[in-house]
């Protein structure tokens, strides 16, 4: 795992999967370190972020390394014309390892393929966001004690949605069902329902999910991703399909729990917020322990 980029969850082995996780536990015990100190993260940010953005500087600053980079294209060279390729090649000489997210699909592998210090895919598009799977995996097994034969809900955008994406391949090793909660124009894409058919796992299509919510050991909640629609037309159509109520909680299981990668905007109503089936903020949380592992193994430092 030394020096290799993180560019797709499919990059990771179930057995690093693991490896990750164990360490972001020990991190969640010892957060202030300064394992590294001396070393330069970039951080190269062309899409908003607010929790992915902040929790690797926070994770950085933590492990007492330092931080270069932007968290708007608009003020580096890309808005003199500078290429992906240049920006990369040249931050790759300032820095031990870049993290970057960009609104292109595939951006991060051509990344990687550049550089001569590893990258981290911090989202491409709506491809992936392979940190964002780990942090959940560390969510979903720290709450419910094993990654194994769990009813996982994914709930709203599942067709631009690169957190479900990269949820649905980390899981296929740990005999899961889908349940897979959508509007019509936002269903799971067919590549992924296919690799779910070639390796048998159970996966269920809903237009609702208020009649089955019961079964459901994690609901992944998701917002519609504005950003990713050409049609604004077509946003307004789906924004609100679905909006999660503290009422539709009272029959759940005890152990199950509400994640979301966040932002949210109207999906979960604020009065879920003080359910202690809410596991959206420490999910949030859990991504500075997760982010330090993921570093400090690239780095070799762990």
């Amino acid at each position: 795992m030394k020096n290799k980029s993180l560019v797709s969850i499919n990059d990771y082995s179930t057995e690093e999967i693991m490896q990750i996780l164990e360490l972001a536990k020990y991190f969640e015990e010892n957060t202030e370190q300064n394992l590294l100190a001396g070393k330069v993260i970039a951080t190269l940010f062309y899409e908003p972020s607010t929790r992915t953005r902040l929790s690797f500087e926070s994770a950085v600053q933590r492990l007492g390394g330092s931080i270069i980079g932007f968290s708007d294209s608009n003020s580096s060279s890309v808005t003199k014309g500078e290429s992906l390729k240049d920006t990369i090649m040249t931050v790759a000489n300032y820095s031990d390892l870049i993290v970057m997210r960009h609104p292109l699909d595939g951006s991060a592998r051509y990344a990687s393929e550049v550089s001569n210090v590893p990258i981290i895919n911090a989202g491409d598009g709506a491809n992936q966001h392979p940190t964002q799977t780990l942090l959940d995996l560390y969510s979903i097994k720290k709450t419910q004690g094993t990654l194994k034969n769990l009813n996982i809900f994914l709930v709203g955008d599942l067709k631009y949605g690169r957190t479900v994406h990269s949820l649905l391949l980390a899981l296929m090793d740990f005999n899961p069902i889908f349940n897979f909660i959508s509007h019509e124009k936002l269903k799971m894409p067919d590549e992924y329902k296919l690799l779910l058919d070639a390796r048998k796992i159970k996966y269920y299509e809903h237009k609702e999910f208020t009649d089955i919510i019961s079964e459901a050991d994690i609901i992944y909640m998701t917002r519609t991703q504005r950003e990713r629609f050409s049609d604004q037309l077509e946003y307004e159509k789906t924004k609100d399909t679905y909006v999660l109520r503290n009422a539709m909680l009272i029959n759940t299981k005890p152990n199950m729990k509400i994640l979301h990668p966040l932002p949210r905007v109207n999906e979960i109503n604020i009065d879920v917020d003080d359910n202690n089936k809410a596991y959206y903020f420490t999910q949030a949380l859990n991504g500075v322990y997760v982010r330090q592992a993921i570093i400090t193994k690239i780095l070799g430092l762990k």
